[in-house]
């Protein structure tokens, strides 16, 4: 007949140590692996990948927003400055209109003018010669008798600078840009003239009166 054993397994249990307690537990979970040292590339292409997205966003709407100004409808164009922007005009186109607006009854549309009267642009001396001359006339005027081509006229050219008793008041631009045309017409080859030089004339002379054609014929 066998002895019943006396010995408790909870007493067993409460007297072992604290080191055989860990062993038993580290080989009944086994050894975990170390994932402190672990990490994924996920998280920065995500983060590279956005902040590309916004630089390009930020640079796309800089070039096509045009500012968002909505008077703007060209998604290439840059806002306005504000300033106005003035269309170089061709001289010829210019003089030609304001020939037809204020020579051509005197001088008529093919530059000959009319006999005794009105004198002709047309191979003129005075239309293809010195400039200084030329300019003169058309901003101060000319009277008296005058010598054209071999014949004489005594008509009046009335003032087209901005002067006093002037009924025209053109501007430099213009008066430089009809005598370029009359100088480049009906067979005429003279050179232009420049808005420069007709200023240059009206600083020099002032508001003087009509010139007579003797006093013309001394400027060189």
């Amino acid at each position: 007949m066998s002895t019943p054993s006396n010995q408790d397994p909870c007493l067993t249990q409460a007297a072992a140590s604290d080191a055989s307690v860990l062993s038993e537990h580290e080989k009944a979970v086994g050894k975990q692996a170390d994932e402190k040292g672990r990490y994924s590339l996920m998280p920065l292409a995500l983060l590279f990948g956005f902040s590309g997205l916004i630089f390009w966003a930020g640079t796309y709407l800089n070039r096509y927003s045009g500012q968002f100004d909505p008077k703007i409808f060209d998604e290439n164009a840059h806002p306005s400055t504000g300033a106005e922007v003035v269309a170089k005009v061709d001289p010829i186109v210019l003089g030609k209109k304001q020939y037809a607006l204020a020579c051509v009854a005197c001088h008529m549309p093919d530059g000959n003018g009319i006999a005794t009267v009105n004198p002709p642009l047309a191979g003129s001396e005075w239309v293809n010669g010195p400039e200084e001359r030329l300019i003169r006339i058309v901003l101060h005027g000319l009277n008296g008798p005058v010598k054209v081509k071999g014949a004489d006229y005594n008509g009046a050219m009335p003032v087209f600078g901005k002067v006093p008793g002037s009924g025209y008041n053109w501007s430099d631009d213009k008066i430089a840009a009809v005598l370029t045309y009359v100088r480049q017409e009906w067979g005429n080859k003279s050179g232009p003239i420049t808005t420069e030089a007709v200023a240059a004339i009206r600083a020099k002379e002032g508001d003087r009166k009509q010139w007579s054609s003797d006093d013309l014929l001394k400027i060189q």
